[in-house]
């Protein structure tokens, strides 16, 4: 049986950041990857959908600059990059860059045998290590809808269906207002799609700041995507070449396919974890703040359940190294970005208000609108719509919240993450210097409002 240093269990962004940082240290290593290196977020996730939104923003934003006309979107182009930027879902050049490092490369599926020291067996070969990275990732929220499983995925998609689309279809139902649903539902939306948006709560991004969902919400009914919310899906059948959704307000909508957008949940069945000694209380492992599930046992990603965003399964892989080389790194989640690619990017980081109360804290917060306070707005678009908030703790001082919603927020959004991460007293935020003009000046302008 062949003895490693480690070995890692799913090689999405999370593993592939572990495998990388073992590889420095000179490890011996091997890698476990059921389908394709690279993860959910490389071929079906965050690379595709960016790629797709990326076009149509680029249009409306062209619409939206004084002196340049729409230009025309091209389907075929911008699929055939896409395919390309997904490595037409072919993982074979980095299976062969892992092994020509000297990487263990198995394709398949690994399951816990043993410890003191770890075992691991995948494909009938078992290895043993003294440490195991788990980052199996996550799956698709089914929802319980009546009739959909006797559909096919030529019309009921998940994420990977619709980021690998085609043909753009002439309807959509996006079953979910979630990140994902609202960026699925702009992208068709924004190709010639008719969408409507079938959402369980009472708001679009329901766990976001009430004012940032009236603001997306706002945003869709000026493109003509059909929302309904406080309702679901309770049955869909087909009808023709399409489906017809029932839901339960007693509506139905006529659709081509049904895009299911209800959120994701981590993968960890079959792993062997309950059989070693690990205890899931029959549900999920839960990890410690240093990402360790046992001593030599580790998870990283959306298996922890927490934050399932890729950025912080880069950051509980420094963590995890970090750790298994005698630094110690304890995981933080404070004042993680969250980012939605719609248009206007939806942008938030730390606590919302009714967060913040719930943890005891005494909020102050301010809105400003950032095209009556700014230039940059003007010098971007000529009918600009930007906004802005802050959340801040009276009895602290400091920010423990923010959100926007305005163009390239995804990208100044970070002064506010890091700002509450540092707990960076907002009287010494006020005496920042900002660059002009640009949309991060409305963080002096959202400051001077809190009442501190």
């Amino acid at each position: 049986m062949e003895h490693l240093d480690t070995i890692v269990v799913g090689m999405g962004p999370g593993g592939e950041s572990v495998a990388s940082r073992l590889l420095g240290e000179g490890q011996h290593v091997a890698v476990v990857e059921s389908n394709l290196i690279g993860g959910e977020c490389g071929y079906y996730a965050c690379i595709p959908s960016k790629v797709l939104l990326r076009a149509p923003e680029a249009q409306r934003e062209a619409a939206g600059a004084a002196g340049l006309s729409r230009p025309e979107l091209d389907w075929d182009g911008l699929r055939g990059y896409r395919d390309g930027m997904i490595r037409h879902l072919d993982d074979s050049a980095q299976v062969a860059d892992y092994r020509n490092l000297g990487v263990r490369v198995f394709k398949g599926r690994a399951r816990l045998v043993g410890r003191d020291p770890w075992r691991v067996v995948v494909n009938g070969t078992e290895l043993s290590a003294d440490h195991v990275v788990l980052a199996t990732g996550s799956e698709p929220v089914l929802p319980p809808i009546e009739g959909l499983s006797e559909l096919g995925p030529d019309v009921v998609w998940t994420n990977r269906e619709a980021t690998t689309l085609e043909s753009i279809p002439e309807r959509a139902v996006v079953v979910g207002g979630s990140a994902v649903g609202v960026e699925l539902s702009q992208f068709l939306a924004a190709l010639g799609a008719r969408v409507t948006v079938v959402q369980r709560g009472e708001r679009l991004l329901d766990r976001e700041d009430p004012r940032l969902c009236e603001l997306i919400a706002d945003q869709f009914a000026h493109e003509g995507i059909d929302v309904r919310t406080g309702t679901q899906v309770s049955s869909v059948a087909r009808q023709g070449h399409g489906v017809v959704a029932h839901l339960d307000d007693g509506t139905r909508v006529e659709t081509d396919v049904v895009v299911l957008a209800a959120g994701r949940r981590p993968r960890a069945e079959g792993l062997g974890l309950d059989e070693v000694g690990v205890d899931t209380g029959g549900g999920l492992p839960v990890v410690d703040e240093h990402c360790r599930l046992a001593p030599g046992l580790w998870a990283v990603g959306d298996l922890t359940g927490q934050a399932m965003f890729t950025h912080v399964a880069k950051y509980q892989a420094r963590v995890v190294t970090d750790n298994m080389f005698g630094r110690e790194h304890r995981a933080d989640y404070t004042g993680i970005p969250r980012v939605v690619f719609s248009f206007p990017e939806v942008a938030a980081a730390g606590l919302t208000e009714a967060a913040a109360r719930e943890r005891g804290l005494d909020p102050v917060v301010a809105e400003v609108d950032l095209t009556e306070e700014l230039a940059r707005p003007w010098t971007y678009a000529s009918e600009p719509r930007a906004r802005m908030g802050l959340v801040a703790d009276r009895s602290s001082g400091v920010l423990v919240g923010a959100w926007a919603f305005a163009p390239l927020s995804s990208e100044w959004i970070h002064t506010a993450a890091l700002a509450i991460r540092a707990q960076i007293p907002v009287q010494t935020l006020r005496n920042a210097v900002f660059q002009f003009p640009t949309f991060s000046e409305g963080y002096l302008s959202a400051l001077d409002q809190l009442d501190l």
